[in-house]
């Protein structure tokens, strides 16, 4: 038995998985796992038990039902709300979903890969005029994808300080329940507000469309707080830590340099190598049999999505960087129907941002050594707090 997730990361590997997945997954892909309420459950490690558990139906996503495997991880013991559909098994959450999937439209993906590159040469030509040294998360990494997401939702840009200081609070690991409870209302505060608006004069996005439909309120208040929620911390996070993770490798990056066109290749490749989620759960519905153990009903199995996406029986040299590898199948994005809805979304954003970044600042290197990067060790998605970032003039 595992006594806790691992969490750890190894002093100098910022890019590697928690010590002792690896072992695990060699070992004993299917483990006892300890959880910090008390509760005994399981701990997946291998690529394919990860891909059977997402996409079997015998495993709940309800928050009522699950027990997280770390401490202070945001997370409730109530039913997902009307409109919550993360949180959400069948049928329930595939009514969410496709009304969500008919607003994803490709006129609507067009324009706002349009908007995406418009935006970040706006902060890029920002951080021109600044000079160096900058901060990257606070200069591109962030606002850019608060700014898509604003697109996408039609939020009045102006506003999107208040509800990103908010929303980065429910992402914290060493938040109070009163910390957490107050970022959680004033997100949705936020959001109601903006859902009165669509209602009273629509525009053209995706929360007005919805409004068309016959969700109530606080439906829409929910899938917006969903949507927005996720799109800003983990594009974030992949922009700043695929930044350093490049920067750390020479290689890949002049490559990336080299052949913009890469872009397609490198962001899959990011997405499997840095595997920002560390975590999910479900939780059995009923008693199951899997990989040669019993499941019991009720017994809660964290899925290791970085230890799946380091798994050497799906990728070759699996801890090794290559841009050039042939990614596809990872599971950053999740599995299954409860599959990333966004994921489109997040993908165009890396491959605008990341290569017009290089290219538009060739000498573009790390301000400090990169064992003071102050990693997001005290956060639920991983990543960087800082990256501090220079070029030659």
């Amino acid at each position: 038995m595992a006594p806790s997730l691992p969490t750890e990361r190894l002093a100098g590997r910022p890019f590697d998985p928690p010590a002792g997945l690896a072992e695990l997954r060699e070992q004993r892909p299917l483990s006892r796992l300890s959880y910090p309420d008390g509760h005994t459950g399981w701990l997946v490690t291998s690529h394919a038990l990860v891909r059977e558990v997402l996409a079997d139906s015998r495993f709940s996503v309800r928050p009522e039902l699950r027990h997280l495997p770390v401490p202070g991880a945001p997370g409730g013991n109530q039913p997902a709300p009307p409109g919550m559909f993360s949180g959400m098994d069948e049928p329930e959450h595939g009514r969410y979903r496709r009304l969500l999937t008919g607003q994803f439209t490709v006129r609507r993906m067009r324009r706002l890969t349009e908007q995406i590159q418009k935006i970040t040469d706006e902060h890029l030509d920002a951080m021109a005029r600044h000079g160096g040294p900058v901060d990257l998360v606070r200069a591109a990494a962030q606002p850019i994808p608060a700014q898509v997401i604003c697109e996408l939702l039609g939020v009045p840009y102006a506003d999107r300080a208040r509800f990103q200081g908010h929303a980065l609070d429910l992402f914290r690991l060493d938040a109070s329940p009163e910390q957490l409870a107050a970022a959680y209302s004033a997100v949705h505060e936020f959001i109601r507000e903006l859902v009165a608006a669509k209602r009273a004069a629509p525009t053209d996005d995706l929360l007005s469309g919805l409004t068309t439909s016959d969700l109530t309120d606080e439906e829409l208040v929910n899938i917006g707080f969903v949507l927005l929620g996720a799109g800003l911390d983990t594009t974030a996070n992949m922009l700043a830590l695929g930044v350093f993770a490049l920067l750390s490798h020479p290689g890949q990056l002049a490559a990336l340099r080299a052949d913009p066109g890469l872009a397609g290749h490198a962001v899959e490749e990011l997405l499997r190598y840095l595997s920002i989620i560390p975590f999910t759960v479900r939780t059995a519905l009923t008693d199951l049999e899997l990989h040669g153990e019993r499941i019991s009903a009720g017994e809660t199995v964290t899925v290791s999505v970085p230890a799946a996406n380091r798994d050497p029986a799906r990728f070759a040299d699996p801890d090794t960087l290559d841009l050039l590898r042939p990614a596809s199948g990872h599971v950053a994005f999740g599995h299954g129907v409860h599959q990333c809805l966004g994921q489109q979304l997040a993908r165009v954003e890396l491959q605008v941002v990341l290569p017009a970044l290089l290219t538009r600042f060739p000498a573009l290197r790390l301000a400090i050594p990169a064992e003071d990067v102050a990693l997001r060790a005290d956060m639920l998605i991983y990543g960087v707090h800082e990256l501090p970032v220079s070029w030659e003039e």
